[in-house]
């Protein structure tokens, strides 16, 4: 897949570098999932340019590397002192990858940036909620009123819109068929305009997004592909193009 716009080439996030602090013991979890036992192994993970799509099965590892992805690279939200404007912080809960991380960036990478994690953005915009400072940075909306997906899309309106590092897990959670089109028309102006986006999803619609440097993530590790060779594409022509047949053999074997 080959990028397109003025601003493809963009980097501010370079790589994160393996830089263990003390003893590390690679015979426990998250070690020992392949694609993090690779990035020990190699030292480190570059990132491409515009935007990095991590895919594959539940237990893989990709949200685990986007989490201590998001977790080291320097985003300070730099509007405002006042709001939350990077999305949730790391958390005890998360891998100790993050530990052991560095990351490796441009001179005056850009500061701005968000961590949007489905599994929390509810906690965290009850916080955006219960703080009147926080209002106006979020065009004075009231996030919890709305329905799952119309908050997710209030977040990538009004926290998408600077240059700068993003990362999302599975942001299509929440998200319909045609809020995912905006999502991915989101992806591609960030691109455009020069900010760098890692996410790792479950969705062969993001994964479609031209440009996109595709990492399937497994029990081989990572290894970058091409939209027809990845499993997720395949898995899901194949559902659509005979689902009644599909699930004749799936539910035959139950």
């Amino acid at each position: 897949m080959s990028g397109r716009g003025a601003a493809t080439g963009v980097r501010h996030l370079l790589r994160v570098d393996w830089s263990p602090r003390g003893e590390v013991d690679l015979e426990a979890w998250p070690f020992t999932v392949p694609a993090v036992a690779q990035l020990v192994r190699e030292g480190g993970m570059d990132v491409a340019p515009g935007v990095t799509l991590l895919a594959g099965e539940n237990g893989s590892g990709k949200s685990t590397l986007v989490e201590a992805l998001a977790a080291v690279y320097p985003r300070s939200g730099a509007r405002s002192n006042y709001a939350h404007l990077t999305g949730p912080d790391a958390s005890e809960e998360d891998s100790p990858l993050r530990r052991h991380l560095v990351a490796r960036t441009v001179p005056l990478a850009a500061r701005a940036g968000f961590f949007l994690r489905a599994e929390v953005m509810h906690e965290f915009l009850a916080t955006v909620d219960a703080n009147p400072a926080e209002s106006k940075a979020w065009g004075g909306a009231e996030l919890r009123a709305r329905s799952h997906g119309e908050a997710f899309l209030t977040v990538l309106r009004h926290r998408f819109d600077e240059v700068g590092v993003y990362f999302l897990d599975e942001p299509e959670a929440p998200l319909s068929f045609q809020s995912t089109l905006s999502l991915l028309l989101l992806l591609d102006m960030l691109r455009r305009e020069g900010s760098q986006v890692v996410v790792a999803t479950h969705s062969p619609m993001l994964a479609a997004l031209p440009g996109a440097t595709l990492i399937e993530v497994g029990e081989w590790g990572m290894r970058r592909v091409g939209y027809d060779e990845l499993e997720l594409a395949r898995s899901w022509r194949d559902f659509m193009a005979s689902p009644d047949r599909y699930l004749h053999y799936l539910l035959a074997d139950a």
